[in-house]
């Protein structure tokens, strides 16, 4: 995985190395609100064997009940987007959840969140379909039976620290990425903020697991026998 030595990629991408995969499976698509909807009216924002502890800590201060910008309005939830509030669409992916909610949503449905390995490995493999910043929606898009790339960032389990071999850059650009090595967790895939060119299956993007602001969402896992 990592990028090759040809072609643009960042600091952090480098250097390409052999990683070891398990058998997995992951699924063809993000999480939708339907799906994440049904979490939380089985009362996942209340079960706190569900989420990690810093992630419980920070859904009892803040009083989260749902992702971020999500409030309920006629029997129903709505969303707000750039146009406002708007009726949430089931088919859409959820996002605007932290990695803390993402790994509780796994967790109650009895699977995981990828390692950044095991989605770069499998996305690689798969046309890229999704909304992308180029189609000026700024919102994802109701998704397709299989959806690989934009619409949301995904979480992976995977920390965001730096690949065998990996040197800073020279000068001020080996601050852009070195120095954030540290309490992070790694998305992949790119958003609906995202222009088309920018990401690629090696790019690597990271947030602290708490931040929701960014279009953030969840693909599943988990390990084959």
């Amino acid at each position: 995985i990592g990028a090759g030595a040809e072609g643009f990629a960042y600091d952090h991408e480098r250097p390409r190395h052999t990683t070891w995969l398990s058998p997995y499976a992951l699924a063809a698509r993000p999480v939708t609100n339907a799906e994440y909807a049904a979490f939380v009216e089985a009362g996942g924002y209340r079960e706190p064997a569900l989420w990690l502890a810093d992630g419980w800590a920070q859904l009892e201060s803040e009083r989260m009940q749902a992702p971020l910008y999500w409030r309920r309005a006629d029997g129903g939830w709505e969303q707000f987007t750039v146009h406002g509030f708007e009726p949430l669409d089931p088919a859409e992916p959820v996002c605007h959840v932290s990695y803390y909610e993402a790994d509780a949503f796994a967790r109650w449905a009895c699977m995981r969140l990828p390692t950044e390995a095991e989605w770069e490995h499998a996305a690689a493999r798969r046309e890229w379909n999704g909304e992308f910043a180029d189609n000026d929606t700024l919102h994802p898009r109701a998704l397709e039976r299989e959806s690989f790339g934009g619409n949301v960032w995904e979480w992976t389990s995977s920390a965001y620290l730096p690949y065998p071999g990996f040197r800073p850059l020279e000068g001020a650009a080996g601050e852009y990425n070195a120095k954030f090595m540290s309490g992070q967790m790694v998305l992949r895939g790119g958003s609906c903020a995202t222009p088309r060119e920018h990401v690629h299956p090696s790019y690597r993007n990271f947030f602290p697991p708490h931040a929701r602001w960014q279009f953030s969402g969840l693909r599943l896992a988990k390990d084959v026998a």
